[in-house]
C-alpha cells in the first residue's frame, strides 16, 4: 500500500493519485483504557473526519494509537470515489484478520463513504466488520460501539440536513503543529454524472461562522500558523445569520449573509501571520469577489484547486459539469488577471469518460498547455455504481486505451510542473516551516504560497517560522534554496 501520508515533497504530486493517499493518527497517551486505531483513505475531509472521530472517543475512555496490534477499536476511514480505493480498503480488511486472529476481541468498524454506499451489505460481504457508520453518524458512535460490545453488528448511515460537528473540536493528532484542516461545510449539492460524493455526503450545509473563526484563532493561539479550509465545494458556502437566528457577526458588518469572499477574509483577520488556504473550488462557482479577497490579503495563499475533469466541452456536458472549455478559460483568465500568473493553480483530470474520442482526449491536453497547472490529480475513469453515469452512459473506452490516455496525461502534467518549478529558480520565496526534511534532518521543508514545496538547509531557525527562501535549483516536484534576510 503506498503511504503517500501528505507531503508532496516525498512523492510528485503528478503522480499521485488522491484516493490512494492513507494517514494513521498518531499515538496519545492519557492513561485510557482502551485504545483506538484509526486510517483514513482519500480525501482532506477524510483526514479532518478522523480527527473529529478520535475527539468524540477520547471522551469515551479511548486513547489513539498507531499500532494496530495494540488496538481494542480499529477503524478504517474510507473512499468510494473510485473502485480502486475500495478494493484497497477491502485488501486491508483481510490483512487485518490476521490481527483480530490473535485478538478475537478486537472491534473493526468501517467509516466514512464506503460505509455509506454499500451500508448493511458490508457486514455480509466482510464478515470481520463489526461497525458501519456513515460520516454524518459520527456522533452516535459510543452506542454502536456499545452495541458490538454487547455482542451485536451495528449500523448507522444516516444523512443529515444539519449536521456539521461545527461544536467538536477535533484531536490534531496527525498535525506537524504547524498547519491544520477547518472543515467549514459537509455535503455536495452538485450532481456530477461520474460523482458519487453526493449519495455518500449528502447535501451540502454550511457551519456557523462563529465556529469556524473561533477554531482558526484557538489553532493559531496554539502555535499553528496555517489553516485549510475544507469543503467539497467551498465556494458554495452560505449562512444566513437571520435564518439561523445569531446575532450578526460584529467583523461581517450589516451583511446578513455570510459568503465564502466574506469568510476567507475574516479567517485572514484572525492574525496576519496565519495563513489562509482552502479546497476544493468549482469552475462554475468560484467568483471575481473571492478573487479579489484573497488579493487583498497577504496571508490568504495564491493558490487555487480548479479541477476542470476534462478540456472537452461535449464531455464537460456529459460529466454535468455546469461550464464548457471557453468559461474554464475564461475563469482562469480571470485568476491571472487578478492574481498574477504567480498564483498556482492545480486540477484534477479524467481519461476515458464514457465515450470520449481521441479527439476530445486532445482537447483535454491542449486545456493543459493553455492553463499550464502545477500539479494536477489525475485518474482514469472508473464508473460508480448508482451514479447519473452509471445510469445513463456506457462506460465504453477499453482500459488499455483509458490508461494510455492517462499516461500522456501524467507526462504532460510532470512538464508543466517541472517548468513552474524552474521559473522559482532565482527568486526569493516567503516559506513556512513545517517540519524537517524526509530526506535529511538537516533540512527545513515548507511551502511557498503558491503551494510549491521548498527545501533548505536549517541554519538557526525553527518550525513554524517565516522565512526568506533564495531558489537556486529544482527537481519537478521540489524547490531547493537557502535562507537568505
Amino acid at each position: 500500500m503506498k503511504n503517500l501520508i501528505e507531503d508532496i515533497g516525498l512523492i510528485e504530486p503528478t503522480e499521485v493519485e488522491a484516493c490512494e493517499t492513507v494517514k494513521v493518527l498518531e499515538d496519545q497517551h492519557t492513561g485510557k483504557a482502551r485504545k483506538l486505531y484509526i486510517e483514513s483513505y482519500g480525501c482532506q475531509m477524510n483526514f479532518s473526519d478522523s480527527e473529529i472521530v478520535a475527539s468524540i472517543l477520547q471522551n469515551e475512555g479511548f486513547d489513539t494509537t498507531s499500532d494496530i496490534a495494540q488496538a481494542d477499536l480499529v477503524f478504517l476511514n474510507t473512499c468510494s470515489i473510485r473502485e480502486k480505493a475500495e478494493q484497497t480498503v477491502r485488501n486491508r480488511l483481510h490483512q487485518i484478520q490476521s490481527y483480530k486472529k490473535k485478538k478475537p476481541e478486537m472491534m473493526v468498524g468501517i467509516l466514512g463513504c464506503m460505509a455509506e454506499r454499500l451500508k448493511t451489505k458490508l457486514l455480509e460481504e466482510e464478515k470481520i466488520v463489526d461497525l458501519v457508520a456513515g460520516p454524518d453518524a459520527y456522533r452516535d458512535l459510543p452506542k454502536l460501539i456499545s452495541q458490538v460490545d454487547d455482542g451485536d453488528k451495528a449500523v448507522n448511515t444516516f444523512l443529515s440536513r444539519e449536521e456539521t460537528y461545527g461544536d467538536i473540536t477535533p484531536v490534531r493528532l496527525n498535525s506537524n503543529g504547524v498547519t491544520a484542516f477547518i472543515s467549514i461545510m459537509r455535503g455536495c449539492d452538485n450532481m456530477c454524472s461520474f460523482c458519487v460524493v453526493p449519495f455518500t455526503r449528502g447535501r451540502e450545509r454550511s457551519r456557523d461562522p462563529h465556529s469556524i473563526i473561533a477554531e482558526a484563532q484557538d489553532l493559531f493561539n496554539r502555535g499553528f500558523r496555517e489553516v485549510t479550509l475544507l469543503g467539497q465545494n467551498v465556494d458554495s458556502y452560505k449562512w444566513s445569520e437571520v435564518e439561523n437566528n445569531k446575532a450578526r457577526l460584529e467583523k461581517a458588518g450589516a451583511e446578513k449573509i455570510i459568503n465564502f469572499a466574506n469568510l476567507i477574509a475574516l479567517v485572514a483577520e484572525v492574525h496576519p501571520d496565519l495563513r489562509v488556504r482552502f479546497s476544493t473550488s468549482h469552475p462554475k462557482d468560484i467568483t471575481d469577489e473571492v478573487l479579489y479577497t484573497m488579493a487583498q490579503y497577504e496571508n490568504i495563499c495564491k493558490y487555487i484547486h480548479l479541477p476542470a475533469q476534462s478540456g472537452n466541452s461535449r464531455i464537460l456536458e456529459m460529466m454535468n459539469r455546469g461550464y464548457d472549455r471557453e468559461w474554464y478559460l475564461k475563469k482562469v483568465a480571470s485568476i491571472r488577471t487578478i492574481l498574477g500568473e504567480d498564483c498556482g493553480i492545480s486540477s484534477d483530470m479524467i481519461s476515458g469518460f464514457c465515450s470520449e474520442t481521441e479527439a476530445e482526449h486532445q482537447d483535454t491536453l491542449t486545456l493543459m498547455d493553455l492553463v499550464q497547472y502545477d500539479y494536477a490529480y489525475m485518474f482514469s475513469y472508473s464508473e460508480r455504481p448508482g451514479t447519473l453515469a452509471a445510469k445513463k452512459y456506457a462506460d465504453d473506452i477499453p482500459v488499455d486505451v483509458k490508461n494510455r490516455r492517462l499516461e500522456e496525461i501524467i507526462t504532460k502534467q510532470r512538464s508543466h510542473s517541472h517548468l513552474h518549478h524552474q521559473k522559482d529558480v532565482g527568486t526569493t520565496q516567503r516559506v513556512l516551516i513545517e517540519g524537517e526534511s524526509k530526506k535529511s534532518t538537516a533540512h527545513w521543508q515548507g511551502r511557498t504560497s503558491a503551494n510549491h514545496v521548498a527545501v533548505f538547509p536549517k541554519e538557526n531557525k525553527k518550525k513554524g517560522e517565516y522565512v526568506n527562501v533564495l531558489i537556486e535549483s529544482c527537481t519537478s516536484g521540489t524547490l531547493l534554496g537557502k535562507i537568505v534576510n
